[in-house]
C-alpha cells in the first residue's frame, strides 16, 4: 500500500498542492501560520517524501562515492565514519568501495561506464593513477581527490603536509635525545608518494638537529601493514648498532614494530622510543599507549564533502589544494607516559 500523497496532505490542510511542496520542500517563504498547520498534517499522516523521484527529477542520484585503497586498514574505516556523517549532514548516501591500490581499479573509475556513474560525485583516495589519466578520464562527474598523492593543483585536494607531519614526529624523538632514529616505511616506487614525503620530513628533522641520517636506518615496506612493521623491526634490531628510536609511517607499522621490539626483549620506552601517524583508536589501548601524529580525519572529512557538494552544485570550479591540520600526540611509547593534553 502506497504511503500519502502531497495531494491528500494539501486536501487535509485545506492548502494547494505547491504550498505543501514548498513546506516539504524549503523552496519558497511560507507563513508561520501555514508551516504550522502543514507540517502538523505532515506528522499525523506520516508522510514520507520519495526521496528517489525528487532526485532524478533534479538530475541528482542523492549518493556519491567514497573510495579507498583498503578499507580494513583503521584509518580509512575512521575517515569513512567521519565521510558518512558530513554527508548526511548535506542529505546524501556515501557508498564505499575499495580499490586495493590496483592502477587497474583506479582505471576503471575513470571510464565513461564506470560504476562511478551511479553517483554524483566521487571522493577517491587514488594510489597508482596519474594526473594525467585523471584528467582524460572518460567520465566528468565531480571529483575530489584525498591522501598524498601529488597532483600539483590539478583537482580538488584535500590531505595533510606529510614533510611537516613526519619532521614533528622525527624531531621529538630527537628531542627526547635519541640520536639512532629509525623509519619505517618508505616506498621508493612510483606509487610510494606519501612514504616519500615522510622520508623528506624524516631527513629535514635530522638536518635542523644537525645531524646525518644512518642510511641503514630507513626501512622501506610495500604496505602499511602490522606484519611489516614487525618485519621491519627485526631487521633492524639485527643491526650491528641497532636504534634507539623509531619513525613509523603509520600506526599499524609502529603497532608491528612494539610486538618485534617486545618479543625481543626490548623494552618500550626506555630502550627503543616509537612514534606513529594516524592517530587510530587501536593505538591508544595498546601496551604501551602509541605517540602519534594525528591528521584531524573529521576535518578532512567536513572539507572533502563541502568541496565536493559545491562542485556538484556547479560551484568550486577553480581547483583547490587544501592542507589539513595535524598535531603530535605524546603517549607512554616516547615518554612512559600519557600526556594529559593530548
Amino acid at each position: 500500500m502506497s504511503g500519502p500523497t502531497l495531494r491528500d496532505v494539501a486536501k487535509r490542510a485545506n492548502v494547494s498542492i505547491r504550498t505543501v511542496s514548498n513546506v516539504v520542500n524549503g523552496y519558497a517563504p511560507v507563513s508561520d501560520e501555514l508551516r504550522t498547520r502543514v507540517q502538523a498534517v505532515l506528522d499525523e499522516l506520516d508522510y514520507r517524501p520519495n526521496l528517489i523521484a525528487r532526485n532524478l527529477k533534479q538530475g541528482r542520484t542523492g549518493m556519491i562515492a567514497l573510495v579507498v585503497p583498503e578499507l580494513d586498514v583503521p584509518y580509512f574505516a575512521e575517515l569513512a565514519r567521519e565521510v558518512i556523517t558530513a554527508a548526511r549532514a548535506h542529505g546524501y548516501v556515501v557508498m564505499i568501495d575499495q580499490t586495493d591500490g590496483a592502477v587497474e581499479r583506479e582505471r576503471a573509475l575513470l571510464g565513461r561506464d564506470s560504476r562511478a556513474m551511479m553517483f554524483d560525485g566521487l571522493l577517491l583516495s587514488p594510489l597508482a593513477v596519474s594526473a594525467e589519466e585523471l584528467r582524460g578520464r572518460g567520465n566528468r562527474i565531480p571529483i575530489v581527490l584525498l591522501g598524498e598523492h601529488i597532483f600539483n593543483g590539478s583537482f580538488h585536494h584535500v590531505a595533510i603536509d606529510n614533510v611537516a607531519a613526519a619532521r614533528d614526529a622525527t624531531a621529538h624523538l630527537l628531542g627526547l635525545g635519541r640520536r639512532r632514529v629509525a623509519a619505517i616505511g618508505d616506498q621508493p616506487y612510483a606509487t610510494g608518494e606519501t612514504a616519500q614525503l615522510r622520508t623528506v620530513g624524516y631527513r629535514q628533522a635530522h638536518a635542523h638537529a644537525g645531524l646525518t641520517v644512518d642510511e641503514e636506518l630507513i626501512v622501506a615496506t610495500p604496505h602499511f601493514h602490522r606484519k611489516l612493521g614487525a618485519q621491519a623491526m627485526e631487521r633492524l634490531l639485527a643491526l650491528p648498532d641497532p636504534p634507539d628510536a623509531v619513525f613509523c609511517y603509520n600506526d599499524l607499522l609502529a603497532l608491528g614494530a612494539i610486538r618485534a621490539l617486545t618479543r625481543n626483549g626490548r623494552r618500550v620506552p626506555d630502550d627503543v622510543a616509537v612514534v606513529g601517524l594516524d592517530d587510530i583508536e587501536e593505538g591508544q589501548y595498546s601496551t604501551p599507549s602509541l605517540t602519534t601524529v594525528a591528521p584531524d580525519k573529521g576535518e578532512i572529512a567536513r572539507t572533502a564533502v563541502d568541496t565536493l557538494m559545491e562542485s556538484i552544485n556547479g560551484g568550486a570550479a577553480i581547483p583547490a589544494e587544501i592542507v589539513v591540520p595535524h598535531r603530535l600526540i605524546i603517549r607512554e611509547s616516547t615518554t612512559g607516559a600519557d600526556d594529559p593534553r593530548g
